[in-house]
């Protein structure tokens, strides 16, 4: 079976029951939560990669799906200005809602060039302010130069260096800025989430601190477990709790695109 996503899409998943409930005690947080679902993190990955694989502009696919499920959780301004109009438009956001959504580009894409364009148009046509696309744009990029096997050094240079944020790989230090300063919508959380995979050593440590930051949960283990999946690898054990959750028209967009660009 060839796998990808699962990471983004597991995030989210066992992200959501401590969304508005945080915990920062890695003990106390349960992978098993009852309240474990996905959210508007994995329908519009998921419409990103039905955008790929369709070759449709990612606007139109992430419109369609976000119409298809109105309930999925949006966050304010994307359900104003997308969910609820007809013909919706850029709305100048700078949230990390591009940032969740980005990871099928860094697997269908095979340079650093064609990833960073194509994060940038996943992004701008809902969040084009330019840090929306810049958030996009190094999440993107970091999945990326984990799935070609770069060490976490360098992805951490690289995302230094063209984007400017400051990245730690001191988990301490991590967990005390993340319950001092809390998040803004991009410039603190996407950097958070991309730390959270710097400072861990597995992929299930990495959910579990991601989501111990006490932040914005869902999204951000969206973010930091897409990347952590790129550069440890999962299993099938994954997959199959992965789609668990996913309804028969979900779990058709994830099997095509890992069947297309996944890895055994």
């Amino acid at each position: 079976m060839k796998l990808c996503l699962l990471g983004a899409l597991w995030g989210d998943i066992c992200g959501v029951p401590y969304e508005f409930c945080p915990e920062r005690n890695t003990a106390k947080i349960n992978l098993n939560h009852p309240f474990r679902m996905i959210s508007d993190d994995s329908i519009l990955t998921l419409a990103v990669a039905k955008a790929i694989l369709e070759q449709r502009p990612y606007r139109d696919v992430i419109f369609e799906m976000a119409q298809q499920y109105p309930d999925a959780g949006w966050g304010g301004m994307f359900y104003r200005e997308w969910v609820q109009k007809k013909n919706p438009i850029p709305y100048n956001s700078f949230g990390n809602g591009a940032a969740m959504r980005v990871s099928p580009v860094a697997w269908a894409f095979n340079t650093v060039e064609d990833v960073l364009r194509e994060a940038a148009a996943t992004a701008a046509c809902s969040h084009n302010h330019p840090k929306g696309i810049e958030c996009a744009q190094a999440t993107a990029l970091a999945i990326f130069l984990a799935r070609k096997g770069q060490d976490k050094a360098d992805i951490c240079a690289e995302i230094t260096e063209r984007f400017g944020y400051e990245l730690t790989n001191d988990l301490e230090q991590l967990r005390y800025e993340a319950e001092a300063v809390g998040f803004d919508e991009t410039w603190v959380s996407v950097p958070q989430a991309i730390s959270a995979f710097l400072s861990t050593n597995s992929f299930e440590e990495c959910l579990l601190e991601t989501i111990a930051l006490g932040c914005d949960a869902d999204t951000q283990a969206a973010i930091s477990c897409a990347i952590a999946e790129a550069y440890y690898g999962v299993d099938e054990a994954l997959a199959n709790k992965v789609t668990f959750f996913l309804n028969p028209q979900l779990k058709k967009i994830w099997s095509a695109f890992s069947t297309r660009y996944g890895v055994e």
